[in-house]
């Protein structure tokens, strides 16, 4: 199927059909991001969304999932998105599940009613970049909101039924916040308290604005034991009811994945023995890392 430059999805989405409604990230400001820095954002038009409904439907008409790209896909209008998920359904008589990227500030601009409206009319899940729960490390990657607003954006999710599934970077305070990184991002996740929560080693590419400052000395990367203490960290002070949580990225030392907070000892024990043993025949080697 025609995607418009690199495709991105998460990873859970491995097996949907992708269909690009919008093109690129509206933000795309983030200092350790380069994924759509080579796209203008736009929102497609309805002749162009109904060509690619058309072009997936003959592609694959059994699919029973769809998630709904790029990365600011839910920037688009209330009423697009609902005659989106109509016609979707309408297509696609096995369609179970449709999934969207939801910005921040994209999830705060819609109503509760709007959001609870496109659940109504098929939309399953919504995936919500929080990155980091400390305002420092948000507003040095320049992430464009505090951690109040990503709480507040989080719940919003929460309460209109949808299914949130919210990732974290591992590193993304570097040393000098490392300890407060954990912490807080562990304090934020857990006022959202999200059904899916994955966890990403920061990798930076060198075209990223981060790239810049770790050259020049201002932004100290963590090496695998200093991610997997703060990893550690952050599931300790995690605090969510019913939470699926992945650390198996191909970004990550040490794949990981768990149900919390029920194997949380269990985890925390893991952990524990590999930073004990501080084998590194234990962690993924970094030939094997990838965004």
């Amino acid at each position: 199927m025609y995607y418009e430059g690199i495709l991105y999805r998460p990873p859970s989405e491995a097996r949907s059909l992708i269909l690009q409604i919008t093109v690129g990230c509206r933000h795309n400001v983030c200092t350790f991001c380069t994924m759509y820095k080579d796209k203008t954002f736009r929102i497609k038009s309805r002749a162009e969304i109904k060509a690619i409904i058309a072009e997936a439907l003959a592609y694959d008409p059994k699919a029973e999932r769809i998630f709904l790209a790029d990365g600011d896909a839910m920037a688009v209008d209330t009423s697009l998105l609902l005659e989106i998920l109509d016609e979707l359904y309408a297509s696609f008589p096995h369609l179970q599940r449709v999934g969207i990227y939801g910005g921040p500030r994209d999830i705060l601009a819609k109503t509760p009613e709007e959001l609870a409206t496109l659940k109504s009319h098929g939309l399953t899940m919504v995936y919500l970049g929080v990155e980091s729960g400390n305002k420092e490390v948000l507003t040095s990657v320049c992430k464009g909101v505090s951690p109040e607003q990503m709480i507040e954006a989080g719940q919003k999710v929460k309460a209109s039924g949808l299914v949130l599934s919210c990732t974290i970077i591992i590193g993304l305070g570097g040393r000098a916040l490392t300890q407060a990184h954990a912490l807080d991002t562990a304090h934020v996740v857990s006022k959202i308290d999200p059904e899916y929560l994955g966890a990403l080693t920061l990798m930076v590419d060198p075209e990223a604005p981060l790239a810049k400052a770790i050259e020049q000395g201002d932004f100290q990367l963590l090496d695998p034991w200093e991610s997997l203490r703060e990893l550690r960290a952050m599931l300790e002070n995690l605090k969510v009811s019913h939470c699926v949580f992945r650390s198996n990225h191909a970004s990550n030392y040490l794949p990981l994945k768990a149900t919390l907070p029920a194997d949380r000892a269990e985890l925390l024990k893991t952990l524990d023995r590999v930073l004990k043993t501080s084998a590194l025949e234990e962690l993924r080697p970094d030939y094997w890392r990838g965004f």
